[in-house]
């Protein structure tokens, strides 16, 4: 991946858009910092990950950044409310308190009340929001999405993103992942990419003011 300007700002919600192979989930797992990069500056909630130490970086992903994949990743075994408590036990939150702020990640998702089911005993649509409910649990203010409605039929899909463009109304950062051009009308910004390379960065079909729409840029920006 080379040739890459991009500036995310606070609660913007960005698409990026291009066939399989583009660079799209390496791009994701840069800033998530599951990949290295090997030249530039990756700057990620203000820090270089080029600079930090892997238990650093491992700590950013625990409590500041938040994955959701196209499969939901939840683990069968347990509720909704203990799988999206999981990051918050993990990273020394007291069980109790974990499962409390849970119940109130996934009342923000529209699933209050369906903590005590297991994954089996709700809908694909409601799985997919739970991972986000995981994915956001606590202060996380990054979220990656990677395909997150390949799975789902579209008007599922839709409620899905319609759950992510609420995230970014409430101050969430989502950086999303799609084949499909109708995920990019609940973006600020639409970035195309093409062989590793952004080839462009347009404004995306989200409701926004005019100024909100004149502070955002249809290039990359660095």
């Amino acid at each position: 991946m080379n040739g890459v300007d991009l500036d995310i700002g606070d609660g913007e919600f960005v698409v990026v858009m291009g066939t399989s192979g583009s660079g799209k989930t390496t791009l994701l797992n840069l800033i998530g910092g599951l990949d290295r990069s090997t030249a530039g500056r990756l700057e990620v909630l203000g820090m270089d990950l080029a600079g930090l130490p892997e238990a650093r970086l491992a700590r950013l992903r625990m409590v500041s950044i938040g994955f959701v994949f196209q499969e939901f990743n939840l683990l069968p075994e347990l509720t909704l409310r203990e799988n999206v408590a999981l990051p918050l036990e993990g990273s020394g939150v007291a069980r109790a308190q974990a499962r409390r702020r849970a119940d109130a990640a996934l009342a923000r998702v529209g699933l209050a009340g369906l903590g005590p089911r297991f994954p089996d005993e709700v809908s694909g649509g409601q799985q997919q929001r739970a991972a986000i409910a995981r994915a956001v649990v606590g202060e996380r203010r990054l979220l990656l999405a990677d395909e997150p409605t390949g799975a789902l039929d579209s008007a599922t899909g839709a409620q899905v993103m319609g759950t992510l463009r609420e995230l970014c109304d409430s101050g969430v950062t989502a950086i999303v992942s799609t084949h499909n051009p109708a995920n990019a009308d609940y973006a600020d910004r639409i970035v195309r990419m093409q062989d590793g390379r952004i080839v462009d960065i347009t404004v995306g079909g989200a409701r926004a003011s005019a100024s909100d729409l004149e502070s955002r840029t249809t290039g990359p920006r660095g």
